[in-house]
């Protein structure tokens, strides 16, 4: 009986059923954590208790149901019980299964007063986490409002605040009892959740950067946080610090040692131990040694690669603007959302997310998009001073990313006028900032589901099922026949470490590290060996464009001006003295976002390209200029002198002037930042000298030409707009504007950006082009050869990302490209989507003819697009057109990404959920990027691999060191070579504990087994030898059309290990009842030799004293010498057939190690059996037969070995699996036809009677194909509109309707 007063041991248990591992009391009981004893007591009457079942992070991706639960001590005293009944095994259980922890040791409570919380998530791998709940004392249950106690020790003028959290017994005396509330927290995945007593449910808790307005930023939160509010919303927030703790060698040891594989192999050597069986079990200590430390090793490694990524600017001092004391020093961690701070003139990298109030700031975010160009950010507007600044807009980081300053991302230096800081409030702290989710998603990825490990886990539990039979077996045959009960015990026991091999897990791996070393000579280094198998199966893989299909920056082509609206002819460069004045390049050296850093031009690519090209000079304020004057203070562009013509003397001589000023420049006064929305910039400038003002506007030809006086945009406009995309070039319009002189530099300075840009002039079109990497057309026409889909995810413009995916060969030139344009729900209407074929698109008074679906040709994509060209369409579409059809059409997504090839302007955690749509319809998914922007996507995807050796490789299961997607072909094709040598051991490894199985069982029914040298013999000599030579094949050396087989149980594979189970177990039945009909067989006994007669001399003596030898467990007998020798060559026999190479391995001829082995092995298992010698006999406790018995064994064994290869080799491989299992070939999966074939060939051919051609396709996406072939309205026609329907009909159905 337990009383209160609890044993250590009792409540350690209690910790470890709550979280999984033990707390201590005493901080608990004085969080008042611990509610009262009459609580914790489990009654028979269960009152109305309520039973919640509830969601947390409702409609996001980490959305997950919630269940409460209390301590029950009768079910900890049972499991306490349990636990030392069974020698600690059912807390190993417990341990692997935080379902049952739970369920085991607590009973349901309502979540308002739980102490334990079950968390299971709603995706298809339904995980099941635990986690122990928290209660602390506070002064309020929000952290953005101010308590009253808090606000009236503030209005008294006292500055410090005494009792925030009241975690310590001296701040609770000096606090009221009234003033305190109980808030109840628990943690999960680095994410505090608060219970909310107005949605009964735990939340997670929300900075300053949700359901708060861009008003309420300036008028509410810009004076800054005292040191007592500070402190009360440090309570909720915690430490503003991304901890990436590096676990102990002894954790990790331990958490290593607790697998189950690594339990059995325990297991078998403390058996094996018993039963004297030193050698392989002192073998098999070694291996997992081995594969511990290096398991250790790597997992070690990746955790300090990522907290050295993230502990560089973790901690820093900042400045803080303080409500009550002005500017004061804090260290970075106690920053909260809500406080000030000071952005140094410097610069520093953030370690919050902020937005800015005041001044601009010069940002490197390559650590967030991979582009490591500089950005500008300005303070976020305010509506009392900006008129086009809403007043009641809601602020979101990624809304207002233009006044955010993110985590993670390094400001180079900041600008400030009339000697105003660059101040930014704190938005988002800790995990919950963008860097923080980043290293979250590395933290705690999604779990992968691979067919093969699944498969692995199903067929070693019908292992199990055959060894509890072999189990059965032997304790009711050694009852019958009065064997002692140790013995019975031990030889029943070893029937399961037979039968489940415990070298299983070393040979798995064999094959995966050979190919990690292999890739690793070709510069790919892998973090993630599991990841390798995985690779063999993609199907589809995901580039990003910029630095990965295409070079890092652009060059100009060439540009293309227009006079009296005719397009002159195109010209190299603008570094000319005829060009110099002309508003065209004007507009190329003053519209653009540039900046000088520490005296070098910094900024956009294309923008640097383009102001590179006109040879012209940028000079910017200084600091002293900065701060002494207003922000009207200009950046100015000038030509070089040699540009500029001579000084001409004017016509009247007696006027010393010339016509012309000795410099000309122009002076910038207004940016309008470029837009995606809008898809152009413009800028305010003008030139020395000129009393009115210019505008410049630069972008997409279409949206500037719409601004442009229909007079001055050429007729043919549209056509060399054409011609130009077709060559994959990237076109940016320019056009000008002279302003009204009643537009003075104040005035400009509000004017809406709408009143600038219209009515401009057209001047003509600049060329760009984006070079491809050599070997990029090269690697995706392999990949396209090989049946391997490509898509591009890149955060460009769509426009430009088509003309490269076409460029590349991405998308065929006869091909379709259709764009889908998805706008989101505004004023009452319903979210649409409009349709454009890119070919129609910006077309004019001459349009194309419409395109109907019927005419493009479609062709079915199979389960693993084998042997058909490519689809004839592909969908484009923008993130944000992504976004909308995730939120409204989501019935449309599997139909889009079936076909989806370009994905633009998509932000980092859009390609995860690309990644993650495709991998809903079935496709194994590779992703190939550079940048830290595609962190989330590599991580996520079956197989990421990075190109950069930064941020992306901490997340990348594999990172290549040549910046060239040239490595995604040798990764796939290592990946199928260790895919298929994964089968190769699975199945051998399988054979092998059967064949064993066999021998022992056939042995156990005449109460015999083998010895301990004929095991060590087997198991050393001959298995591990082979598994770990049959795994050196190296990958084939091309790509083919064929993928292997995804997992373990499928029809291939079962007949392959089924067929080779009855063809040993029938052979080792031969031989065992044969060599019982021979005339000179008897039971064995110390004094037979049926090597010489009965009467000859010495015939009842061996050479090695036999006479004198006592055989307790009865192995000397001539069935266990003719099973040991069949068994071996078996072991042979199966090895060589399943050692295939072509077409993912290189022949087996080519691995020399294992033909060696295998030859050795041969002659040696030959020399025993027909050359015996007597010393090597008594040792492996052979017994003498007769030179023709042995002869018998060898046609036997020889008979055996042309059967099973014959079976395997030419059976399985030309008539199983080419006829029957067509697994991949789309010809199987055509289309319903109302004409059948009706041939009696047709009606009666095997696969036809099997029904083999009538199977659905497996995969989802192949079975999608089917279903859009026979759909009339798919794809969409050209000009069409998609609208959701309204909410209250809405199951993710749309309504298809034309455009008027």
């Amino acid at each position: 009986m337990i009383s209160g007063s609890r044993l250590p041991l009792f409540h350690a248990l209690e910790s470890f059923c709550a979280c999984g591992r033990p707390q201590g009391s005493r901080h608990l009981r004085n969080a008042g954590c611990l509610v009262p004893e009459a609580e914790q007591k489990c009654c028979c009457v269960a009152g109305n208790m309520e039973h919640e079942e509830k969601l947390i992070n409702k409609d996001q991706e980490e959305e997950m149901e919630i269940y409460g639960y209390n301590f029950c001590r009768w079910k900890l005293a049972l499991v306490l019980g349990g636990v030392l009944c069974t020698g600690g095994f059912l807390l190993l259980l417990l341990y692997w299964m935080p379902e049952w922890r739970v369920k085991a040791t607590c009973r349901r409570a309502p979540l308002r007063g739980c102490q334990v919380v079950l968390l299971r998530t709603t995706d298809e791998f339904h995980s099941w986490f635990c986690a122990r709940v928290r209660v602390v004392l506070s002064l309020g249950s929000s952290p953005l409002q101010t308590p009253a106690f808090v606000a009236e020790k503030m209005t008294n003028g006292i500055r410090d605040h005494s009792c925030p959290g009241a975690s310590e017994e001296s701040d609770r005396h000096r606090c009221s009892p009234g003033h305190l509330q109980e808030i109840r927290h628990f943690t999960h995945h680095s994410v505090k959740y608060f219970w909310d007593e107005g949605g009964q449910n735990f939340g997670s808790i929300k900075g300053l950067d949700e359901s708060v307005s861009c008003s309420s930023i300036h008028h509410e939160h810009s004076t800054g946080l005292g040191k007592g509010i500070r402190e009360y919303r440090k309570l909720f927030y915690g430490v503003n610090e991304i901890a990436v703790k590096v676990p102990s060698v002894f954790k990790l040891l331990i958490k290593e040692v607790l697998n189950p594989f690594y339990i059995f192999q325990l297991f078998s050597v403390i058996l094996w131990t018993t039963d004297e069986y030193y050698y392989y079990a002192l073998a098999i200590v070694i291996m997992s040694l081995v594969s511990i430390m290096s398991s250790l090793y790597t997992i070690r490694k990746q955790y300090m690669m990522l907290h050295d990524m993230v502990a560089a600017h973790s901690i820093v001092r900042v400045s803080v603007s303080a409500a009550d004391r002005g500017l004061e020093e804090i260290l970075s961690t106690d920053l909260v959302p809500g406080d000030v701070i000071v952005i140094p003139l410097n610069g520093m990298i953030m370690p919050c997310d902020a937005v800015l109030l005041s001044g601009t700031c010069i940002v490197n975010e390559s650590m967030l998009t991979g582009e490591s160009v500089p950005v500008t950010k300005t303070n976020l507007p305010h509506p009392t001073e900006d008129p086009q600044a809403p007043e009641a807009e809601t602020y979101s980081p990624e809304g207002h990313r233009r006044h955010t300053l993110f985590c993670g991302t390094t400001v180079i230096q900041t600008r400030f006028y009339a000697a105003e800081l660059v101040k930014a409030v704190v938005v988002r702290t800790g995990f919950s900032t963008s860097k923080g989710q980043l290293v979250r998603s590395i933290l705690y990825p999604k779990p992968t589901d691979f067919k093969l490990y699944r498969d692995a886990y199903m067929f070693l539990l019908f292992l199990v099922g055959v060894a509890a039979v072999g189990f059965l077996y032997t304790v009711v045959n050694s009852i019958l026949h009065k064997v002692p009960a140790s013995i019975i015990i031990i030889e029943s026991l070893d029937i399961i470490t037979i039968t489940v091999p415990p070298a299983l897990p070393a040979a798995m791996t064999a094959g995966i590290v050979y190919a990690q070393r292999r890739l690793k000579k070709v510069g790919i280094f892998c973090i993630s060996p599991q990841r390798i198998n995985i690779c063999g199966q993609l199907n589809l893989i995901c580039f990003d464009k910029t630095g990965t299909l295409t070079e890092d920056g652009l060059d100009l082509w060439g540009i293309q001006r227009v006079e009296n609206a005719r397009f002159l002819l195109p010209q190299e460069n603008a570094f000319s003295k005829l060009l110099v004045k002309s508003p065209f390049v004007a507009c190329m050296a003053a519209c653009h976002s540039l900046t000088k850093i520490e005296g070098v031009i910094s900024g956009d690519p294309l923008d640097l390209k383009m102001f590179e090209a006109t040879g012209w000079i940028l000079e910017e304020a200084t600091e002293e200029e900065t701060t002494l004057h207003n922000r009207i203070m200009p950046t100015v562009v000038r030509p070089p002198k040699q540009l500029l013509p001579e000084p001409q003397p004017a016509a009247n001589k007696d006027l010393e002037l010339f016509e012309l000023p000795a410099t000309y420049e122009i002076g910038i006064v207004r940016q309008f930042p470029f837009s995606s929305a809008l898809q152009r910039m413009c800028v305010v400038a003008r030139a020395l000298g000129q009393k009115k003002m210019d505008a410049y506007v630069k972008g997409a030809p279409e949206m500037v030409a719409g601004l442009c006086k229909l007079e001055t945009v050429p007729a043919d406009f549209e056509r060399v707009l054409e011609e130009y995309t077709k060559q994959g070039l990237r076109v940016i319009a320019v056009a000008h504007r002279r302003l009204e002189s009643r537009l003075t530099w104040h005035r400009v300075q509000n004017v809406a950006r709408e009143a600038i840009e219209t009515n401009m002039d057209f001047l003509g079109l600049i060329i760009m082009q984006n070079k491809l990497k050599q070997e990029t057309p090269a690697v995706l026409e392999d990949l396209h050869k090989a049946n391997i889909r490509t898509v591009m995810v890149t955060g460009d413009n769509l426009l430009t990302a088509v003309s490269v995916a076409r460029d590349c060969g991405m998308i065929q030139p006869p091909d379709k490209v259709i764009v889908a344009e998805a706008l989101a729900a505004k004023d009452g209407q319903p979210a649409r989507i409009s349709w454009h074929y890119t070919d129609m698109l910006s077309k004019g008074p001459d349009p194309l003819p419409a395109i109907h679906p019927e005419e493009i040709p479609v062709k079915l994509a199979p389960e693993n697009l084998e042997d058909l060209p490519v689809t004839k369409y592909h969908f484009a579409m923008s993130g944000k057109s992504f976004a909308v059809i995730q939120e409204h059409f989501q019935d449309l997504v599997p139909k889009l990404v079936l076909h989806g090839t370009v994905f633009a302007r998509m932000a980092p955690d859009q390609k995860t959920q690309l990644v993650e749509a495709l991998q809903n319809v079935d496709y194994y998914v590779g992703m190939c990027g550079d940048g830290a922007n595609d962190c989330g996507a590599l991580k996520r995807a079956h197989g990421g691999i990075s190109l950069s050796e930064l941020e992306a490789s901490v997340a990348s299961p594999f990172t290549s060191r040549t910046p060239s997607i040239s490595c995604v072909p040798n990764l796939i094709r290592e990946g199928r070579a260790a895919l298929v040598t994964s089968f190769c051991v699975f199945k051998f490894m399988a054979l092998y504990s059967i064949i064993q199985y066999l021998s022992v069982t056939l042995l156990y029914s005449m109460l015999s087994n083998l010895g301990d040298l004929q095991f060590l013999f087997i198991d050393l000599a001959v298995i591990l030898v082979l598994v770990f030579t049959m795994s050196l094949n190296p990958a084939w050396k091309e790509l083919v059309a064929q993928r292997p087989p995804a997992g373990l149980i499928s029809g291939p594979l079962l007949c392959s290990v089924v067929s080779q189970i009855l063809i040993c177990f029938g052979f080792q039945t031969v031989g065992f009842l044969w060599v019982r009909q021979q005339p000179w067989y008897e039971p064995w006994t110390p004094h037979s030799d049926a090597c010489r007669p009965s009467g000859a001399p010495g015939a009842n003596a061996s050479a090695h004293g036999n006479g004198t030898l006592h055989d307790e467990h009865n192995i000397r007998n001539y069935e266990n010498t003719t099973l040991f020798f069949i068994s071996c060559f078996q072991y042979l026999t199966v090895a060589v057939a399943f050692s295939k190479g072509k077409p993912f391995r290189q022949p087996c001829h080519k691995n020399y190690l294992f033909v060696l082995s295998v030859m050795v092995l041969y002659a040696l298992t030959l020399f025993i059996m027909l050359h015996p010698i007597g010393a090597i006999d008594w040792a492996l406790e052979l017994v003498c037969v007769p030179f023709p018995w042995r002869v018998t064994m060898l046609i036997i064994v020889l008979l055996n070995g042309a059967v099973s290869i014959l079976v395997e080799n030419a059976l399985l491989d030309t008539v199983l699996w080419k006829v029957l299992f067509r697994r991949d070939k789309q010809r199987d999966f055509r289309p319903p036809s109302s004409h059948p074939p009706q041939g009696p060939w047709q009606r009666c051919s095997l696969p036809a009677l099997l029904g083999f051609r009538k199977a659905p396709p497996k995969a989802k996406y192949a079975h999608l194909a089917q279903e859009l072939l026979v759909d009339p309205d798919w794809p969409p026609k050209p000009s069409t509109t998609t609208e959701a329907r309204a909410p209250a009909q809405e199951n993710g159905s749309c309504l298809v309707l034309s455009a008027t």
